[in-house]
């Protein structure tokens, strides 16, 4: 032991040859474990630091090595004398090691995902381990150890609520037959989370732990506090990047150590270390949150399908529009579906109803009409008719524009110019409250011109609407009516959302303004009305996924109205639309997921998409397009010298968003309808393209995104 740091040093003492998987940088070629010597055995799992280069950086214990054969060293893979391989430097033992599972999951991402093991393994670990001795490390497991035992006081706890007959046949059945992943299939209101409650009730009476995952972090506090409630006699440690580093480790401590028998977090928390998990719950399983989309591009929800498989553990997936491949894979009979097909209380779903905002009356083509006005209008005369209603009988009203800021874009008349922004291929969005220009990309903030930048026109002008401008056209036409605005720019402190939250839920606001933040896991019980202003843009999207979304979005939208059974019967859902008659809308109206997912799945057959073919996107950054091209291009004559068959890839071609903070970004497509024959490409392909990008100095990175969520 060090006498400073309480770390055990291994320098200078023969003995035991270790396989680290080390942090390694970005870009090398640095993918599988290395070897190290140390004086004495240690447990796979363990985390040390060793040394890597000329820097000492964090590790964990993989495996034993062979003691009798060669080692593989930091040299680009090359072998080296067991008498020349390097010791680790110091070993951070006050915590158990990470258990074979865990290490068994790590690897199979790693793998999968086409990413670094020892990459992964760190990063997807508390940060401060990395930073922290071993006396630190014990002080910080003593605390939270002490923190866990001085948790738990005398505030009762909420009895379950009973369940209906729906319910209980869901979970029973769930119990059944937990070899198969189970799709929970509730509409909005029918009392999924409850279900919930009851399966991680009978898990941790058997002394098991419970992992829940949430797509978005505004859904954490909510659902947080139901299983508080529920279960006070129980730890409860959440995971997410809204924590502090310090409370992060605090959180997967209680949960390494057994303590926390609840974890609750964000798809990152689907790493979390559980030595007694025994059910892992993925809400809103359809969310493409749970896809991440830097670093390692892991699926939290494919994850956590593997991970309870391979524990032999039941996994509930729920949501009320599933997403097309689990869908497809209840077809196939791979999961099981359990149907919740009516709300708590047989309270009705809302009546949606269109609005053709083609038969409107055009600017100025209304007599007495000010020029203008009809096409600037926030809404069409029967919606606003039908949101005065609401105020007059003190119900609330919902409505759902997925575009934060003023405008989204400022526009010279006179030359044309527009607000874009010079870093990134997107327009800055205009703020009228503190009056810039923002980019929602890159951050780049500026003042609004006093005059055009191109011309010196002063008459510049505001295109299009967002939640700011729409609040403020609201409370021109209704005055008096109390009007509250929530998206990313009014719920950036600390507890605000909860807090603008909690004054809808008291009462104190009559009209909810705001994106999709809003659309899903809240329970208005005043709401009766919701409207989606604009959603048509989606409906002709280049991604093929954009129509999954938007039907997503306003079924979770729509369910927000009527949940409380007295007021359900008048509870509407409007639509202001250009396509009224469009197929995805009609599904919409009849509440029929099935039919959108029939059409969905035929499309998607005819096509040749997923869920029926696999992909993954080469991507290229560069500071010049020309050399991400050039690079992708070279990768893909690597990959056509290869002849693999069975995986087809397409030509590189930039992105919609082609630019983003000064860097251009290229992109390739590879498509195969067999999932074995794209990852074997995969993996004799890119360990070659670090030597690729050695040759073309201009790329900055370039990355893999395994089952890609956006194309």
């Amino acid at each position: 032991m060090s006498e400073a740091s309480g770390e055990t040093a291994c320098e200078g003492l023969a003995g035991a040859r270790l396989r680290v998987a080390v942090e390694a940088p970005r870009h090398t070629s640095i993918a599988a474990p290395l070897d190290y010597t140390c004086g004495h055995a240690l447990l796979p799992g363990t985390l040390v630091r060793v040394p890597l280069g000329a820097r000492e950086v964090a590790g964990v214990v993989w495996e034993p090595a062979d003691s009798a054969g060669p080692g593989q060293d930091e040299s680009a893979g090359e072998l080296v004398a067991p008498a020349d391989l390097r010791a680790v430097r110091a070993v951070l033992d006050a915590m158990p090691a990470l258990d074979p599972r865990w290490r068994a999951m790590v690897d199979f991402a790693a793998s999968y995902y086409q990413r670094g093991l020892g990459e992964l393994a760190l990063a997807v670990l508390p940060p401060q381990l990395r930073q922290i001795d071993n006396g630190q490390l014990a002080r910080r497991v003593k605390a939270a150890t002490s923190a866990a035992t001085a948790a738990f006081g005398e505030a009762p706890a909420r009895p379950p609520l009973a369940l209906n007959a729906n319910q209980v046949a869901a979970l029973e059945a769930f119990f059944a037959d937990t070899r198969r992943p189970a799709l929970l299939h509730g509409v909005t209101g029918s009392g999924k989370t409850e279900v919930y409650l009851h399966a991680a009730a009978r898990a941790l009476a058997q002394g098991g732990q419970v992992l829940v995952l949430v797509p978005e972090i505004n859904l954490t506090p909510q659902l947080e506090a139901r299983f508080a409630e529920r279960f006070p006699q129980h730890l409860l440690a959440s995971l997410h990047s809204a924590l502090t580093p310090a409370q992060r480790l605090r959180h997967w401590l209680l949960a390494h150590l057994g303590r926390a028998q609840l974890v609750l977090g964000t798809r990152l928390a689907v790493f979390a270390s559980m030595p007694r998990l025994a059910l892992i719950v993925v809400d809103e399983e359809h969310d493409a949150s749970f896809k991440q989309q830097e670093g390692a591009r892991y699926s939290a929800r494919d994850l956590a399908v593997w991970r309870a498989q391979q524990l032999g553990i039941p996994v509930l997936l729920g949501s009320a529009t599933p997403s097309l491949e689990t869908w497809r894979r209840v077809q196939q009979g791979r999961y099981r579906r359990l149907v919740l097909g009516s709300r708590i209380g047989e309270g009705e779903l809302p009546r949606v109803r269109m609005v053709d905002m083609r038969q409107l009356p055009r600017a100025g083509s209304a007599q007495g009409a000010a020029p203008g006005a009809a096409d600037d209008a926030p809404l069409a005369p029967a919606l606003l008719g039908a949101v005065r209603e609401r105020l007059e009988r003190g119900e609330q009203s919902l409505l759902l524009l997925n575009r934060r800021g003023y405008a989204p874009v400022l526009h010279c008349p006179a030359c044309g110019w527009k607000s874009d922004c010079p870093h990134c291929s997107a327009w800055r969005v205009f703020h009228k409250l503190d009056r810039t220009l923002r980019c929602h990309h890159c951050g780049l903030a500026e003042r609004v011109p006093r005059a055009c930048p191109e011309c010196g026109n002063l008459d510049i002008s505001p295109i299009g609407r967002g939640t700011e401008k729409l609040v403020e056209q609201l409370g021109a036409v209704l005055p008096g009516a109390r009007i509250a605005r929530i998206d990313a720019d009014t719920t950036r402190g600390a507890g605000e959302l909860v807090r603008q939250l909690a004054a809808v839920h008291d009462g104190e606001v009559d009209i909810l303004v705001g994106t999709q933040i809003l659309a899903k896991g809240h329970d208005f019980r005043r709401v009766t009305l919701v409207a989606a202003v604009n959603p048509d843009g989606a409906l002709f999207s280049a991604d093929f996924r954009a129509p999954e979304r938007l039907f997503s979005l306003l079924m979770q939208a729509a369910g927000r109205a009527g949940r409380d059974a007295a007021r359900a019967s008048r509870s509407e859902m409007w639509i202001q639309t250009t396509v009224p008659a469009h197929p995805l809308y009609a599904a919409l109206a009849a509440h029929d997921y099935e039919a959108f997912a029939r059409a969905q799945l035929e499309e998607r057959a005819a096509a040749g998409l997923p869920p029926f073919t696999h992909l993954a996107l080469v991507r290229a950054e560069a500071r010049e397009a020309a050399a991400a091209m050039a690079f992708l291009q070279a990768a893909a004559a690597q990959l056509a010298a290869m002849a693999v068959p069975q995986v087809r890839a397409y030509p590189p071609v930039p992105p919609a968003m082609a630019r983003l903070a000064d860097v251009e970004r290229v992109q390739m497509l590879l498509e195969s309808t067999s999932r074995p024959a794209l990852h074997k490409a995969l993996s004799q392909w890119l360990p070659g393209l670090n030597a690729l990008r050695a040759a073309h100095r201009g790329v900055i990175r370039w990355a893999v995104d395994v089952d890609p969520q956006a194309i």
